[in-house]
């Protein structure tokens, strides 16, 4: 994908913060390049979103020659209230987003329209 990614409109059930740090578990050494174009955000706006993380505690890097190896806090509760009072962690979310889509079966009981 060159250049901006597409617009979107509308709501999206995840965080642009969820989807970084999803793709940084399924890779702690891509590059924001790769980052970018997988979350179709801008290059500048991954750049933001890892600082903000890096802020926070919820990622650190170490430079290796010129690239990056990402290091996620598991243990850090999420920021929203409503999660934090139930103590859900990165590694909650990060086990439901992080997992292989093809080796997901689809629940029969998610619908309710039989």
């Amino acid at each position: 994908m060159d250049g901006v990614p597409e617009p979107h409109s509308g709501w999206t059930f995840l965080t642009n913060h969820a989807r970084v740090l999803a793709a940084i578990a399924d890779d702690h050494n891509a590059r924001i390049r790769d980052i970018a174009a997988h979350c179709r955000l801008t290059e500048r706006a991954v750049q933001k979103i890892i600082t903000d993380l890096e802020r926070d505690g919820y990622l650190s890097h170490t430079r290796q020659g010129r690239s990056n190896t990402y290091r996620i806090d598991p243990t850090r509760v999420l920021r929203h209230p409503a999660e934090a009072g139930i103590g859900l962690t990165v590694a909650s979310l990060l086990s439901l987003l992080a997992q292989d889509e093809a080796g997901r079966a689809p629940n029969p009981d998610w619908c309710c329209d039989r």
